[in-house]
């Protein structure tokens, strides 16, 4: 039987103290787990991106944050209280030895998890995200601008791509089709107003004062790759960079021309490299 494609699987749910957590489930393979990013729901993924995992032998899950898409209970923006989400559903899914992945927000979520679990994890997956500790490059104020109001095409454009670039540009608008693609079962938006008040008024610095976390990546056997931009607005990749000699397990892959969403710009490109992480 042909594989259902991402923008067709359906909506299915799962009860986990006292709120209703929505997921997809795309491909059969080995478990991999991706948190989304800050005003992203199941439908800010790529269907490519999604796809070509399942491609590669991965059985994808995404989910949405409690109170947030399609998820029932109260929202939260809190790092620990996303983690706590990503707990629970790896608690009622009976999920073992998986891949977590986190974009942005989620890589914080992603991050907590591994401190609290790592006995669950295989490997820690993140993208355009920010390391725990003190940074050597801040975000840029235009994402604070960006964030905080509905959103156009060429906000999506200089949020997660390069808008210098016309290869970036002709990408962002070949993934925001794909990204569309979805004509039933939607999730509802983030409301951007909420959203607003949730992020502060500004960068800061460090963005996770946790240092346990720390800690345990310096310490860790779990294999770790971030997948960066060259140019992230939001989290810039030089300050993993700036931890490579740190972590025993990090590995750094960061592509040309691109932004906050590379996984967008380079569905293929990031599939692939993600099962060769893996194997």
């Amino acid at each position: 039987m042909p594989r259902q494609p991402a923008h067709q699987v359906p909506n299915q749910f799962v009860e986990s103290n006292g709120r209703r957590l929505a997921y997809r489930v795309i491909g059969e393979g080995t478990p991999l787990l991706l948190c989304v990013r800050f005003r992203g729901t199941m439908d800010s993924w790529d269907p490519l991106f999604l796809d070509a995992l399942a491609e590669q032998g991965f059985r994808v899950y995404v989910f949405d944050y409690s109170g947030l898409g399609l998820s029932g209970g109260e929202p939260s923006y809190d790092p620990a209280r996303l983690a706590r989400d990503t707990l629970d559903l790896i608690a009622a899914l009976g999920l073992q030895r998986l891949v977590l992945g986190g974009w942005s927000l989620g890589g914080i979520a992603a991050q907590l998890v591994f401190l609290q679990a790592p006995q669950l994890l295989s490997h820690l997956l993140l993208f355009g995200t920010t390391p725990p500790g003190e940074l050597v490059r801040m975000g840029e104020p235009l994402f604070y601008e960006l964030a905080r109001r509905e959103n156009d095409f060429e906000d999506f454009v200089h949020l997660f791509f390069e808008p210098l670039s016309q290869d970036s540009r002709a990408a962002a608008t070949q993934s925001a089709a794909r990204i569309a693609s979805r004509t039933s079962g939607q999730c509802p938006p983030v409301p951007h107003e909420w959203a607003g008040q949730q992020l502060g008024d500004g960068p800061r610095n460090p963005i996770i004062p946790v240092p346990p976390l720390l800690d345990a990546l310096k310490r860790t056997g779990i294999p770790v790759l971030h997948i960066g931009g060259s140019h992230d607005i939001v989290f810039p990749v030089e300050n993993w960079h700036a931890l490579s000699g740190a972590l025993p397990t990090l590995q750094l892959l960061t592509l040309p021309s691109s932004g906050h969403g590379p996984h967008l710009q380079y569905p293929l490109a990031c599939a692939r490299h993600i099962a060769a992480f893996v194997e």
